[in-house]
C-alpha cells in the first residue's frame, strides 16, 4: 500500500493504478462503518483509494477540530489489511495553501437540518470533496447513509457540476444495541454511551409506526420527540421527517421519506437517520454528472 502526502505524489501514484478506481474519503479514526465502505469499493472497483484528512473548514469555531480523534498509524494498518492500494493523507497546508480562496457554495439543501445548526459546515464539506475528487479522479466514491444529508449534498454537487463520479451509498453500520457507528462515539462516557441508544430507538419507533400504517408525519415526529425527551442526558437539536430529495418537511409521509435527527448526549452532537418506505428506492447507488 502506498501513502501519498502531497497532491503531486498522489496524482503520480493514481496514474499508475490499474483499472477502475473506487474512492473512500474519511477523516480517519476508522471503525467498521468506514471498513464497510472499503469492502464495497473493493467489490466494485479494480483499485481502492482512501483519504485521511481532518478537514478544518467544515468545523465551526466552537466545534471539536482540535480534539477530533486521530490515530493515523492504526488507520493505515487497517486500510492495508483491507486491501487499499493507495492512501492520500495530506496536511491542511497541502490542501489549503497560503492564499487559498476558492469554495463551493450550494443552495437550500445545505441550509437545513445540519446546515441550520452548523453554519458553514457544508461549505467546507463540498469544497473538500470537490477538491478530493479533482485530485483523486475516481470512477466511484463511497459514502455512508448515516450522513444522509451529506450524501444528498454531494450527489447534488456532482450532478450540478457534471463531475464524472458515481456516488455510491452504503448502509449505516450499527453497534449490536443499535447505535450508529461514529468516530465521535469515543467521546461518550459509559452513561452517555447507554443514553445514546435513544437515537436509534426513536428511529426504529418511526419505522414501526410507518409499518403499522401511520402516515401523519407530525404524529410520528411527536412520538419520536417524546421518546428522546424521556432520556435525561439527551437534548434535541432537530427531529425531521422530510422529502428524501429536497429535505422539505412533510405533513404526510410519502415513499420514501427521510426520518433524521441530531441529538446532543452531554456535549456530543450525534446524528442518525432511517429511510421510511424505501422498498425499491435506489438509495444504494446513483450516478452524478450528465448521465444522472
Amino acid at each position: 500500500m502506498q501513502v501519498a502526502a502531497t497532491i503531486a505524489d498522489m496524482r503520480l501514484a493514481r496514474r499508475k493504478l490499474p483499472g477502475t478506481v473506487g474512492f473512500v474519503p474519511t477523516m480517519g479514526y476508522l471503525h467498521e462503518g468506514h471498513l464497510a465502505l472499503v469492502t464495497r469499493a473493493r467489490q466494485e472497483a479494480d483499485s481502492v483509494v482512501a483519504s485521511i484528512f481532518v478537514n478544518p473548514i467544515q468545523f465551526g469555531p466552537q466545534e471539536d477540530l482540535a480534539s477530533y480523534p486521530r490515530a493515523p498509524e492504526r488507520d493505515l494498518a487497517m486500510l492495508e489489511r483491507e486491501g487499499v492500494a493507495l492512501v492520500f493523507m495530506p496536511s491542511a497546508e497541502e490542501m489549503y495553501p497560503s492564499g487559498y480562496d476558492t469554495f463551493v457554495e450550494m443552495g437550500k439543501l445545505t441550509h437545513r437540518l445540519e446546515g441550520a445548526f452548523r453554519p458553514g459546515h457544508f461549505r467546507g464539506v463540498t469544497t473538500v470533496v470537490a477538491r478530493l475528487f479533482n485530485i483523486v479522479q475516481p470512477d466511484r466514491a463511497y459514502f455512508g447513509q448515516k450522513d444522509a444529508q451529506q450524501l444528498m449534498v454531494i450527489r447534488k454537487m456532482v450532478a450540478d457540476l457534471a463531475i464524472p463520479v458515481e456516488v455510491v451509498a452504503v448502509p449505516t453500520v450499527r453497534e449490536p444495541d443499535g447505535l450508529a457507528m461514529s468516530s465521535r462515539n469515543i467521546y461518550l462516557n459509559p452513561q452517555e454511551r447507554q443514553a445514546a441508544t435513544v437515537l436509534s430507538k426513536a428511529l426504529f419507533l418511526a419505522q414501526g409506526l410507518y409499518a403499522q400504517g401511520e402516515r401523519d408525519a407530525q404524529k410520528v415526529r411527536q412520538q419520536m420527540i417524546s421518546l428522546i425527551r424521556s432520556e435525561p442526558l439527551a437534548t434535541i437539536d432537530y427531529v425531521s421527517i422530510a422529502d428524501v430529495q429536497t429535505l422539505d418537511e412533510l405533513d404526510a409521509i410519502v415513499c420514501p421519506a427521510l426520518a433524521s435527527m441530531a441529538v446532543r448526549i452531554g456535549k456530543v452532537h450525534l446524528i442518525d437517520n432511517i429511510l421510511l418506505g424505501d422498498e425499491g428506492h435506489p438509495n444504494r447507488k446513483e450516478r452524478g454528472g450528465p448521465a444522472s
